[in-house]
């Protein structure tokens, strides 16, 4: 029994497709790793819990009834800031290299959304923390 098919040229120019034709026994020459779907980046992960922990930290300031309020307020004013801002540059870096990629177009859309409404959060929280800094400090 011997196998009678049509081997391929092993000294074939690169020109004949050499690279892309299966070897003898199926494979192809290349490894293409298997297309996965998106998965949820761990910063992104990281962002969203930072989001709900301070809004929660700034929530339970505002509900707290006592001498130190204002001050605990604007600290939390500055945390929920920082948070903004964070999430407004992440959506940026992911605008920019979602960039480079094609059929992005509707999620990027949304993501440029989301990241502008946190810069405007950002400049907000920060704002009334300075506000806040100054009616604590003028007492």
């Amino acid at each position: 029994m011997t196998d009678r098919r049509a081997r391929r040229d092993p000294y074939a120019a690169p020109s004949q497709g050499y690279r892309d034709a299966p070897d003898d026994v199926g494979y192809e020459d290349r490894y293409d790793p298997p297309k996965r779907g998106r998965g949820v980046s761990p910063g992104a992960i990281f962002l969203a819990i930072a989001v709900i922990g301070s809004i929660a930290f700034t929530a339970y300031f505002l509900t707290v009834r006592e001498a130190t309020q204002i001050p605990l307020l604007a600290a939390a004013s500055v945390v929920l800031a920082i948070v903004f801002a964070a999430l407004a540059v992440y959506c940026l870096r992911t605008i920019w290299r979602g960039g480079l990629e094609r059929g992005n177009g509707v999620r990027l859309i949304l993501v440029a959304l989301v990241g502008g409404v946190a810069a405007i959060a950002a400049a907000g929280a920060a704002a009334g923390a300075i506000i806040l800094f100054q009616l604590s400090t003028s007492g």
